[in-house]
């Protein structure tokens, strides 16, 4: 569904463009082309710079310090440059590029990857790539339905992680991007995840809420806002289960999309904040990456008390 959304959105831009250059040739204007799309590439600049501002006057004195004028230029041009190809080109077009792959030596652990809103699988084309070169097992799931409730996505994540337990014999590897982040606590709480996965890496999940989530109206963008019935459920579940041990989450005073940046951090977890790296981006983060590796490769996992 998702797919064909962004398919459509994306191919109506490109015949408005291109109809829009064909007219102003026609009517001996060539350079009124250039400047219609110039017009596009700079709303679409100034929204994004629009949402940065606002992330920087929202930042609070317990926040990690505020991004200074580079970090936020550098990290606006990150997602500028990154959006596109993950919404216009692998989400809408090549999402099911990459099978899933459940083969590997004996002994590798496997990797599920979760996406996070608006998304599909496709989110995670370069890191499918990267982890089938080197042989490590994984799934990636396309959640459905894309407005549903965050907790409709839980029977896909168990399936998904039986799949790797059946195929490896070992606990698996959770990478949860914003949303996927949610999905996964939410599994874990209805199926005992915390006996079940090595670790959870979460990148800019907004694990106690998004200011910006005040303005979404599907059932899934209500239950991120701050304090709502999904966030204080799992907050009430997890109180005492140690679960949060298991879990790594990247954060970063430059996130556009969950801030302020606190919130994309968890209680009793380990919090690495990412200096100057905005929300789509972290996902390109080296670090990012390396530590699923690492992760793969440890035998064993967090004590959760």
């Amino acid at each position: 569904m998702l797919a064909r959304l962004q398919q459509a959105i994306t191919l109506s831009l490109l015949a408005f463009a291109l109809g829009w250059g064909a007219w102003a040739v026609h009517s001996g204007h060539p350079a009124w082309a250039g400047a219609g799309l110039a017009l596009i590439a700079a709303g679409y600049g100034l929204f994004m710079a629009a949402e940065f501002v606002i992330a920087w006057g929202v930042h609070s004195d317990t926040e990690p310090p505020r991004a200074s004028a580079r970090q936020l230029v550098g990290a606006w041009w990150g997602e500028v440059t990154t959006s596109p190809r993950i919404f216009c080109w692998q989400q809408p077009f090549f999402s099911g590029r990459h099978p899933d792959h459940l083969t590997a030596p004996a002994g590798t652990r496997g990797v599920l990857l979760v996406h996070g809103f608006v998304c599909n699988r496709g989110f995670w084309n370069r890191w499918m790539v990267r982890l089938r070169e080197r042989d490590i097992p994984f799934v990636a799931v396309s959640l459905e339905p894309v407005f549903g409730s965050i907790t409709d996505y839980v029977g896909m994540l168990e399936a998904a992680v039986r799949k790797l337990e059946q195929a490896t014999g070992q606990a698996p590897v959770l990478v949860g991007h914003s949303m996927g982040g949610l999905a996964i606590r939410a599994w874990m709480v209805a199926h005992g995840g915390s006996s079940r996965v090595h670790r959870v890496i979460t990148l800019g999940s907004p694990h106690r809420g998004a200011w910006t989530a005040r303005y979404g109206r599907t059932a899934n963008a209500r239950q991120m806002r701050s304090g709502s019935e999904l966030l204080d459920s799992l907050a009430r579940s997890e109180a005492h289960s140690g679960a949060a041990a298991r879990f790594i989450c990247y954060y970063s005073h430059c996130d556009n999309i969950v801030f302020p940046a606190s919130t994309a951090t968890l209680p009793g977890a380990d919090n690495r904040h990412v200096p100057g790296m905005a929300h789509v981006q972290l996902m390109d983060h080296t670090a990012v990456f390396e530590e699923v590796l690492a992760q793969v490769a440890t035998e064993e996992p967090p004590k959760v008390s």
